[in-house]
């Protein structure tokens, strides 16, 4: 049998992660925040907060949000993850509030008009 590499892994535990997210929601929309402690030393928890203000601002509660932990991409934290039914998982690196807001309106809510 050959020896598994980081890649493998790094692989099966992104194939995992896809597959439980989608077994446990039935949700058109699914937002991950990464909150491990380098994305919170980065300020994921006030992207957390702007994603949930403009959530309750537009009355979207088909819209999941969930907090995971390390994307092991450090130097891209906060990370969000962007998952629409349809289509494939949206990464978006070095989030601010602001960002978060843009992408909210622009990417996320377009999708739903």
């Amino acid at each position: 049998m050959a020896k598994m590499t980081i890649d493998d892994l790094k692989r099966i535990k992104e194939d995992t992660i896809k597959q439980m997210s989608l077994r446990y929601s039935d949700a058109p929309i699914k937002i991950t925040v990464h909150m491990d402690d380098c994305g919170i030393a980065a300020g994921a928890r006030d992207v957390m907060s702007a994603l949930m203000e403009k959530i309750n601002e537009a009355g979207r509660p088909e819209i999941q949000v969930f907090a995971a932990g390390c994307k092991g991409k450090c130097s891209d934290e906060p990370i969000v993850t962007v998952d629409m039914q349809g289509s494939e998982p949206i990464e978006y690196k070095q989030m601010t509030p602001d960002k978060m807001r843009q992408v909210f309106e622009e990417a996320i809510l377009a999708q739903l008009s």
